[in-house]
């Protein structure tokens, strides 16, 4: 009686156990996080800011029959091709999702479009008014198509091959819900920001949640690490950068680790110089990706306290030939032997020669050989 009484639990054990197994095994395999794991690999992994878009041919086809560009990020078969795109071109690392950083205004009531040649253009909020129309009650459904393309890319990608969310931080999508769109000053942010604390940490707050529960989704539909883009972070001085930058990216990074501990959260505080230590430092990120402002001795000395990633300048990508394959030369050879994802300083162009990518990938692939 007691061995029957005994098997069942013994069964559910084993069942647990190989389940564990099978994730660390396919965890394993995939030389990006065994990178922002701390352990050793034969190369960097590598992939590409913005390595889906259009530079390439094919998708520029998929983007004609989309419609709006918000219709393409909310069309899970035709994002989940788009993502898929480059590798089966380069057979990058990683494949990042496809997807823009505004939905998450979008989702929380604000008018968005994206205007051919202009780009971004969004009702500005301005006030406490303009805060209490938005409300996180949809984040969930609204961005469901997202979700659903999460699972897609997943369940097509190579064993070897990790899949990476993402999400702007809360300061960068802020900047263009308060600016109404792209900015060169960012006046009217670092105005209000100055003039009303308390309506600007209101609004940080609800995208601090917002951004949370988006990215604890599509972590739990397929996301095996997350990146988070702060592009305008280089606009804020250091006190604003304390308080609008790293605090509400470390809330945000907690609120991902309290979800699930394993996921690693790669933090691109683009052209933020001095202070990407205290970046790190302060908001928790597993690993840190470099803008082409940071020098390769600044990076070295990152490196020794975190995982860097980056930071050839994507302009290369357009040039192509020797004067690209040299400096991706000089950083491997710099920093290829410590924790390092390769990648760029920012997205890529939609000037980019897909030969001259071809050309980046087989050199980093074949690294150290050639």
């Amino acid at each position: 009686m007691g061995n029957t009484m005994d098997e069942p639990h013994s069964g559910a054990t084993r069942a647990g156990f190989d389940e564990q197994s099978a994730a660390e095994t396919a965890r394993a395999s995939k030389r990006l996080l065994r990178v922002l794991d701390g352990k050793a690999v034969d190369r960097p992994p590598f992939w590409f800011m913005r390595q889906a878009g259009r530079y390439l041919p094919e998708y520029r086809k998929v983007r004609e029959q989309a419609g709006s560009f918000l219709d393409l990020c909310y069309d899970p078969q035709k994002a989940c091709e788009v993502t898929l795109q480059p590798l089966r071109r380069y057979g990058m690392d990683a494949a990042i999702l496809f997807s823009d950083i505004l939905v998450i205004p979008h989702a929380l009531g604000q008018d968005v479009t994206f205007v051919t040649g202009e780009g971004p253009k969004l009702a500005p909020v301005r006030s406490a008014a303009d805060l209490a129309l938005l409300s996180g009650d949809r984040i969930e459904t609204h961005l469901a198509p997202v979700f659903e393309t999460i699972d897609r890319v997943a369940g097509n990608l190579p064993v070897e091959t990790a899949l990476i969310g993402f999400a702007g931080a809360p300061w960068t999508v802020a900047t263009y819900m308060v600016e109404g769109g792209s900015s060169k000053d960012f006046a009217t942010i670092k105005a209000w920001s100055y003039r009303d604390p308390e309506a600007m940490n209101a609004l940080m707050d609800l995208l601090v949640d917002a951004t949370a529960r988006y990215l604890c989704r599509q972590i739990d539909a397929g996301a095996h690490v997350i990146q988070l883009f702060d592009t305008w972070a280089g606009a804020l001085s250091e006190e604003g950068l304390e308080q609008w930058v790293i605090e509400p990216t470390r809330r945000l990074v907690q609120r991902l680790h309290a979800h699930r501990a394993d996921i690693p959260v790669i933090g691109f505080p683009r052209q933020i110089g001095a202070q990407l230590a205290n970046y790190v430092e302060r908001t928790g990120v597993s690993a840190v990706s470099l803008d082409t402002g940071v020098d390769l001795d600044t990076a070295s000395a990152l490196q020794r306290s975190t995982i860097i990633q980056g930071n050839l300048d994507p302009v290369l990508l357009t040039v192509g030939g020797d004067p690209m394959l040299q400096a991706a030369r000089r950083r491997l050879a710099q920093l290829g032997h410590g924790g390092y994802i390769f990648n760029l300083g920012h997205g890529i162009t939609p000037a980019a020669s897909p030969d001259a990518v071809e050309a980046l990938s087989a050199l980093i692939r074949e690294w150290p050989s050639r």
